[in-house]
């Protein structure tokens, strides 16, 4: 089965789209902080409160916050001073009228959630079905992240691949693509802001490190090591991007 990345379809206008999915609970919370700087209660160059504090006063859950803020930081409504906290620098008066981000998208906790749970289920599979040729492929994609531990894009590029090979090696189109257009919604404003916040070369080497992990699991066709390798790697990129801010 020849390896092809897969687009997600563009949206139909006229569908129904559930409110779960159409109106993020982060973006419910940006919009809310948005209203409330306007209206005074976080005034310029004012710090807010803890993402602990928001959590609890807004019932969400802290990655919702951390995503809010990310969102914020992108209109310049708010900065990150790392190790001191997130202030206030810019009041809009009319919030309603000031779209706060344009993604319509998941945001990144969702989409590494849902990665963990079905990648993790994937790669079980693949250390029961792969074959010596697509093992020669995923340490292929494993050897070119290590060589480009020191380039965040061809690092990416071949981390990528290295995920694609082992949906590949399922020998199942439909978790191909599945794979495949997680990893297409990757890239959005809010993701890449995100990234440059949490994403640094530590974690580069720990992921490369990883994926060792994962690659041993599928040579000695195990696939519950397979499983748990993976996902202990998924939510460590979740633990990373949800750490204290620097």
């Amino acid at each position: 089965m020849a390896l092809q990345l897969i687009q997600p379809a563009a949206p139909d206008d006229t569908a129904a789209t559930p409110r779960a999915l159409s109106d993020r609970s982060y973006q419910r919370l940006a919009t809310q902080l948005l209203a409330l700087i306007a209206q005074g209660e976080f005034k310029l160059g004012e710090r807010l409160p803890s993402e602990r504090a928001l959590a609890e006063r807004f019932d969400v859950s802290r990655t919702s916050v951390r995503e809010a803020m990310i969102a914020l930081e992108l209109q310049g409504v708010v900065e990150v001073r790392g190790g001191s906290g997130i202030y206030v620098t810019q009041v809009r008066a009319n919030a309603a009228a000031s779209p706060f981000v344009s993604e319509t998208g998941p945001g990144p906790f969702e989409l590494l959630r849902a990665r963990c749970l079905i990648e993790s289920e994937i790669a079980s599979v693949a250390a029961e079905t792969r074959k010596d040729a697509d093992l020669d492929r995923i340490f292929t994609a494993l050897s070119d992240m290590r060589e480009h531990i020191d380039n965040k894009e061809e690092n990416e590029a071949a981390d990528q691949l290295f995920h694609l090979r082992i949906a590949e090696s399922t020998g199942n189109s439909v978790l191909l693509q599945m794979v495949s257009a997680m990893w297409a919604q990757a890239k959005g404003p809010v993701w890449t802001k995100i990234e440059h916040h949490f994403h640094t070369q530590e974690l580069r080497l720990a992921s490369h490190a990883d994926h060792q992990r994962i690659f041993k699991a599928l040579l000695a066709r195990d696939p519950i090591a397979a499983r748990t390798a993976m996902r202990a790697h998924l939510e460590r990129v979740i633990s990373e991007f949800a750490q204290a801010w620097r």
